[in-house]
């Protein structure tokens, strides 16, 4: 008889040892084939570019080959019901960013919970957010920035790139730090919101440093702070606290997920083979060219990534609540 007939046929008592132990045999192996990384949005953008970096430094360290898909549409809700959904065994994962923890409230309807159906991994990468507008603004500084934004209120017109976005979520968060809703204005990507911004069509924009860097040091838009606690090198911008907004404090984070089930013992094997990626100096060096910094070891860790979700789940609730704007 083969293996399947002769488990079957064996008393339950005497099967059951033998099923653990091939499952340890398993989790013990793994990873013994490639692992697949699912990217909720498109390829070249950021994300899809930490995730490729990620991928190929924990390959190295897992002896199998870390592949990245690319799975779009809806907020990256579709990529996010696919990992959960997914066996958990380790071969199914995720990365994701911010969205991850604001869909908790844009989307009332999701097929999975944010929090309970993953196995978060660790942080990967924080980046900066910053605050320009066009190159004719009235503002000279921080303050007047904000003051301009108090007092036009709606005439102003602020891009994004789609609820849920990270410059969607930085958007909401300007507005809610001053106290006044601007027009909305929905482009297909950042690229072309910054265009209409250099051309004075848009007025302002909340978006990745990775994004607006080049286009803030030779002067074709107009910076005003960053919004993590740091400065970031290379761009002459205070940061939110420095200015005066503490409560205006972002990073366009991302993380690796695993589905739920997925076994302690896979779970710390994935998470070493993140720690280990993120010091590679060919990574940092990649990173620092796109204005993001690695995770610091502590938080590219189970436990920080578990509580920091929950932490940002509830951060995002109230703002988005304020709002009214939802996704479904």
């Amino acid at each position: 008889m083969n293996r399947r007939r002769l488990l079957a046929a064996l008393p339950l008592t005497l099967a059951a040892p033998a099923l653990w132990s091939s499952a340890a045999q398993a989790q013990a192996g793994f990873p013994n084939r490639p692992v697949t990384i699912i990217v909720p949005f498109a390829a070249g953008g950021p994300t899809d570019v930490i995730s490729r970096l990620v991928a190929e430094g924990m390959s190295r360290h897992l002896g199998q080959p870390v592949v990245v898909e690319n799975v779009t549409g809806a907020g990256g809700t579709i990529a996010a019901a696919r990992v959960a959904q997914a066996r958990g065994d380790g071969y199914t994962l995720l990365m994701h960013h911010v969205g991850h923890a604001s869909s908790a409230t844009l989307y009332r309807r999701l097929p999975y919970n944010v929090v309970d159906s993953f196995a978060p991994l660790g942080l990967v990468s924080d980046a900066a957010m910053t605050l320009v507008a066009r190159p004719d603004f009235p503002a000279s500084d921080f303050a007047g920035f904000i003051g301009e934004i108090r007092k036009q209120g709606d005439k102003l017109n602020l891009a994004h790139s789609g609820l849920g976005g990270a410059n969607h979520l930085c958007g909401m968060l300007l507005q809610h730090a001053a106290g006044t809703a601007l027009t909305g204005v929905v482009f297909r990507g950042s690229a072309p919101a910054i265009t209409d911004l250099m051309g004075g069509r848009i007025d302002v924009f909340c978006d990745q440093a990775t994004n607006t860097a080049p286009f803030l040091r030779d002067g074709r838009i107009k910076g005003y702070a960053v919004t993590l606690p740091e400065r970031v090198p290379g761009l002459e911008l205070p940061t939110t606290a420095e200015a005066g907004q503490p409560g205006l404090a972002m990073s366009t984070w991302h993380g690796l997920y695993a589905p739920r089930a997925t076994p302690a013992e896979v779970q710390e094997r994935l998470a070493v083979a993140i720690r280990a990626a993120l010091q590679e100096e060919r990574l940092r060096q990649r990173f620092a060219e796109l204005v993001t910094a690695p995770a610091a070891e502590e938080r590219a860790t189970p436990a920080f990534h578990r509580r920091f979700l929950a932490e940002e789940v509830a951060r995002w609730r109230p703002i988005i609540e304020a709002t009214g704007q939802y996704a479904d």
